[in-house]
């Protein structure tokens, strides 16, 4: 793993500090439009969209909770596992609410694919999800976000809470990992 700096490491940005802040404004005012006066429950899945989900919930007018699980499918990885491991569950009950699950990245889907269906057995009124980016991937039964910010084309991104070994999440942009970084 060869890891210099950010400035080093990005191959290009895919997506600028504004360029996000604009569509989370905008996926802020039509979650409000439709959740807003149901009081519904946040629920970030960590780490990767910690920072997603914070702006996104100040984006939002209307009252909520927010609670925060971690799964995951990588294990420092560039790519899915194939098994979802939960590190951490959810504190608050979810039944009879309107459960927003924000994630960072589908890529595979089958971390929230998992997720929608353990929550789905908790007697929510609804589950709905949200995710920064939907990876263009060539998997027609790969599982469907219900709101997502941008598409992106099949390369592996950091930045904005995205991270290769834990590093980068702190780039204010999303951009694209050098291959020399990962091989």
């Amino acid at each position: 793993m060869l890891i210099r700096s950010a400035k080093e490491d990005v191959k290009y940005v895919m997506h600028s500090r504004e360029e996000i802040a604009a569509r989370v404004r905008e996926l802020g005012r039509e979650l409000t439009e439709k959740f807003g006066d149901k009081k519904p429950l946040m629920l970030c899945v960590l780490r990767g969209a910690a920072f997603f989900f914070t702006d996104l919930c100040k984006e939002m007018d209307c009252l909520m909770d927010m609670d925060f699980i971690s799964a995951s499918s990588y294990f420092k990885g560039t790519k899915s596992t194939g098994t979802v491991h939960l590190v951490k569950d959810t504190d608050i009950n979810m039944e009879g609410r309107h459960v927003i699950v924000v994630e960072d990245i589908i890529d595979s889907g089958l971390t929230l694919e998992y997720l929608v269906k353990l929550f789905q057995t908790r007697n929510p009124a609804s589950v709905t999800t949200v995710s920064l980016l939907d990876k263009v991937v060539d998997k027609p039964e790969r599982f469907q976000v219900d709101y997502y910010g941008f598409k992106i084309p099949d390369e592996f991104v950091i930045g904005y809470g995205l991270d290769y070994a834990d590093y980068y999440r702190n780039l204010p942009y999303i951009g694209v990992l050098k291959e020399e970084c990962y091989q």
